[in-house]
């Protein structure tokens, strides 16, 4: 019972970007890194997918996009936890993903990064 206790005590005390509420104007900006690639506004495929509507979304699974083995077999959502971890480093959340961006190191960048595709998502 007190290592339960400890346990969520602990859990309490570190926190979570998954959970944070970004600013999805500030987010607008921050995604300005990620345009050369992707847009969020439209349902239009570039040199990588786009993210309109990407909350939600089975990961690998956007019509007319050609991705990697490894993404299409993540057996991942895109749901905020799962954004977040992809943000700080793709590479890390899914070994032989073809983005070659490194990702965005700080809290408040992906909390808000993830509020504007939220904005851009049903």
């Amino acid at each position: 019972m007190l290592r339960t206790l400890l346990a969520v005590a602990l859990i309490a005390t570190v926190p979570s970007m998954a959970f944070a509420e970004g600013d999805a104007k500030k987010g607008e900006k921050v995604f300005r890194k990620c345009k050369a690639c992707h847009t969020a506004t439209e349902d239009k495929n570039k040199v990588g997918p786009s993210l309109l509507n990407i909350v939600g979304r089975k990961a690998g699974a956007h019509e007319g996009f050609k991705y990697s083995s490894a993404m299409k077999d993540s057996g991942l959502t895109w749901d905020e936890a799962t954004l977040d971890k992809f943000l700080l480093k793709p590479k890390d959340l899914i070994k032989g993903t073809k983005m070659i961006f490194g990702g965005l190191k700080k809290d408040d960048d992906r909390a808000d990064v993830i509020a504007y595709l939220k904005e851009h998502s049903k």
